[in-house]
């Protein structure tokens, strides 16, 4: 298997979150036609991670694990002499090749991994938690994400908040006689960015992005109900923010947690390079599949762009790194 050329057929499928069934057939496919046994594991009518091993392997020491959905839009492939471009390149479809293609090199030394492919990951980890109630007993689960192949020490949490304010509808030249909903979620807003917000020396500050904000009827009514969408990027446990969000915000709006995914801190084998992960995985949701370890090719600043790409090169070396932290994991066992 040629891992750009496997990574280009995997890009040119569609697989915007919800939509990843296509992409699942194409994987089991190509598994099931490299030895494995594969099963189509159901997460929800029409959705199904896709899990392998080998023949006879039912409980893998290692496995190795990335998602199969992508963000929205779709964007073909298409590749120049260093790099390959399109949606999903680097998150995370160029990580599914070069997964395969280390598992199937270890293979040839003995050593049988298996492989994980999970849908969901860019909305609610929903595969990885259907995965994580059939866990086969691995000891190392090697995640795979954009991390420049370097070994994250830790990965930061995410809590999403919704915001709601309400108010009273009147026409914009009497505005005593409306209540605007408009007024009420920018001043809750302003009083969320003025908030400090928590900070770890090791893993960095919490932040906070305003994703989406409605509001209004049109500019001459006073508006009757506003809505923002937040997401908080977690050093730590959540339990005070949310306190604060709340007392914060007082009764200017409603607040709904809609989602929280706790920060984890990692394993960093010694004498690899490291780095710190702003982002949220699957790991958290998969805490039965061993002790995790997070690695893969490609830069997650440029994934979820219009010019996201991978470079070649540091997907051939990303298929070397796999095989020698499952040579090395697999020796401490």
């Amino acid at each position: 298997m040629d891992p750009v050329q496997f990574t280009r057929r995997l890009v040119d499928i569609e697989s915007v979150t919800g939509n990843e069934a296509q992409v699942g057939e194409v994987l089991a496919a190509e598994l099931a036609g490299q030895g494995y046994a594969t099963q189509k594991m159901p997460v929800e009518a029409g959705r199904f991670n896709v899990y392998a091993t080998w023949p006879g392997e039912t409980r893998p020491e290692i496995v190795f694990s990335t998602h199969m959905d992508t963000v929205p839009p779709f964007i073909p492939s298409s590749e120049d002499a260093e790099n390959i471009y399109g949606r999903g390149s680097c998150d995370a479809k160029g990580i599914i090749a070069a997964q395969v293609a280390a598992a199937a090199k270890l293979r040839t030394e003995g050593l049988h991994t298996g492989l994980l492919f999970l849908v969901g990951e860019e909305r609610d980890s929903l595969g990885a938690q259907v995965a994580n109630r059939q866990a086969p007993g691995s000891r190392f689960l090697i995640n795979g994400e954009p991390t420049e192949n370097r070994v994250a020490l830790a990965s930061k949490g995410a809590l999403r908040v919704n915001l709601t304010a309400r108010g009273r509808m009147a026409h914009s030249a009497y505005p005593e006689l409306g209540d605007s909903a408009n007024d009420k979620l920018v001043e809750s807003l302003h009083r969320l960015r003025c908030m400090p917000l928590p900070a770890d020396p090791e893993i960095g500050a919490t932040t906070m992005n305003i994703g989406i904000l409605e509001g209004g009827r049109a500019t001459n009514v006073i508006s009757d109900r506003a809505t923002a969408q937040l997401l908080y990027r977690l050093v730590g446990p959540a339990q005070e923010l949310r306190r604060q969000i709340v007392e914060m915000v007082g009764a200017l709006a409603e607040v709904e947690f809609v989602l929280e995914i706790p920060c984890v801190r990692l394993r960093a084998p010694a004498g690899l390079p490291t780095m710190v992960a702003a982002f949220t995985t699957d790991i958290p949701a998969l805490s039965n599949w061993g002790q995790p370890v997070l690695l893969g090719p490609g830069s997650i600043h440029v994934a979820h762009t219009e010019g996201e790409y991978i470079s070649k090169r540091q997907l051939g070396e990303a298929i070397e790194l796999y095989c020698a932290l499952a040579r090395r994991l697999h020796a401490e066992s």
